[in-house]
């Protein structure tokens, strides 16, 4: 638990008391901050006092009298329209942040050169963030992760100089960070997301800048208009930027070359690390995430000779292209956190003989934009509430059969991949859909299919 020391002695209102808001409100009352804490939800309300936070409604505290309001990045800041809480914070004339400011505040008044990186993207950064954390571990060095992904960040240990932070950060926690600077910032990419809770693309990659235009060396991969024209715009400003790419040979800057990770400066070339036999990261785009991972931890001193070695045993982020088993020549994959189908291309580009396993609560536009990945899938096991729409779909183009329930669809499939003698067969969840009709949520139907493999004779665990 990191304290925060730099709030004592001053009065904080907090709303939202889930799982990282009641982390936070425990930072704040360890630090010596006289803080109120509200939520609309009367059981966390309960749960708070319980724990002895003191719990007020916000409507009835007076205002003139705090310093700051922490809120809860799950709660709407501005789009579709404030929450009460906030109008009532602005209305007073009071800073609006959240936990990810109060870390950075904390790690500047304690050891401000505790080497810090920041992630963040549209997709990929839990992967990025696990990966960089990995690598940096691997190699020794004292690393603490999380933010978005994991431990809530105000729980992680205190700063030191010598500890490593691995910070993933989504477009709501930037928001409400204006102080942020890593070490290392990193921006993946940008495609259209949360586009109801920030209004516009314009609004949302102009939040996501704000993590690398505050870092003292920002790491920008340039394979979309707007990354591309971030990193430029920062360049501009005399700041000091990284370029990556996952298809481009940059002069300067670090990118792929089929598996080899290289790096360029003036032109000149040299291989840093290689994904030749790293089947936790398979895929172009994860190796657009081993070269964010990788610009980042040299950055931070890391080792260059450490890099092989951690890649190597890099086990993969549960649940996203999981190797999970193998059986002779068939490698069963979880990737059941793709819950639409933008989020279940990476794996379907990534395998050339898939047994899919597909289905749940649809989503808007359903497997249409998945076409073009219709001739690697041998044969389609569709489950849940989407199995009759993804059957239209598919029509003639793809063999298909109604699975109904996951359980059954994983033994059919494994059945099937077991007799097909083209080279590697995979069995992969990657549902292109929620889970919500027959799961609590991805991990749990994740994990259901793991175990649900693992019962299936002669199946080795990976």
């Amino acid at each position: 638990m990191i304290a925060a020391s730099t709030f004592s002695g001053k009065r904080v209102a907090l709303f939202g008391l889930g799982g990282s808001g009641l982390a936070t409100a425990r930072a704040l009352a360890d630090g010596g901050a006289d803080i109120v804490a509200w939520d609309d939800n009367p059981d966390s309300v309960a749960r708070a006092r319980g724990e002895g936070i003191k719990v007020a409604d916000l409507r009835d505290v007076d205002w003139s009298g705090v310093a700051s309001f922490v809120l809860s990045p799950g709660v709407p800041l501005t789009h579709p329209k404030p929450h009460w809480s906030v109008d009532l914070a602005r209305g007073a004339g009071v800073e609006i942040i959240g936990d990810v400011e109060l870390f950075a505040r904390e790690r500047r008044a304690r050891a401000p050169d505790a080497p810090f990186i920041a992630i963040t993207g549209t997709n990929g950064k839990s992967t990025t963030t696990a990966l960089t954390a990995h690598l940096l571990a691997s190699a020794g060095l004292d690393t603490q992760m999380g933010g978005n992904i994991g431990r809530a960040v105000m729980t992680l240990d205190p700063p030191t100089p010598e500890r490593h932070y691995v910070v993933e950060c989504s477009s709501y926690q930037i928001d409400l960070a204006p102080s942020l600077d890593p070490t290392a910032g990193v921006l993946l990419n940008l495609t259209p997301d949360h586009l109801d809770r920030h209004g516009t693309m314009k609004n949302y990659a102009a939040i996501k800048e704000r993590l690398v235009a505050g870092s003292r060396t920002a790491i920008v991969a340039v394979d979309d208009i707007f990354c591309a024209d971030i990193a430029d715009r920062l360049e501009r400003a005399g700041q000091d930027v990284i370029r990556i790419s996952k298809r481009l040979a940059l002069t300067d800057g670090y990118f792929a070359d089929g598996q080899a990770l290289m790096h360029a400066s003036h032109g000149k070339y040299s291989r840093v690390a290689s994904l030749e036999g790293v089947g936790s990261l398979r895929g172009q785009h994860n190796a657009q995430n081993a070269l964010a991972a990788i610009a980042a931890c040299l950055r931070v001193g890391m080792p260059r000779e450490a890099l092989q070695p951690g890649l190597n045993s890099f086990p993969g982020l549960a649940h996203r292209m999981q190797q999970v088993g193998r059986k002779g020549n068939v490698l069963f994959v979880n990737d059941s956190k793709a819950t639409n189908a933008e989020a279940a291309a990476p794996a379907l580009s990534s395998f050339g003989r898939i047994y899919w396993i597909a289905g749940g609560l649809p989503k808007q536009g359903g497997i249409e934009p998945l076409r073009p990945f219709f001739p690697r899938i041998a044969r389609a096991y569709l489950i849940g509430e989407a199995a009759p729409a993804f059957s239209a779909t598919l029509g003639t183009s793809v063999p298909y059969e109604i699975s109904g329930t996951l359980a059954v669809a994983v033994a059919r499939a494994a059945a099937d991949a077991a007799r097909d003698s083209a080279g590697e067969a995979v069995v992969l969840l990657s549902p292109a859909c929620a889970s919500f009709d027959q799961f609590k949520n991805f991990e749990v139907r994740g994990d259901a299919f793991r175990a649900a493999v693992l019962c299936l004779d002669g199946v080795e665990p990976i």
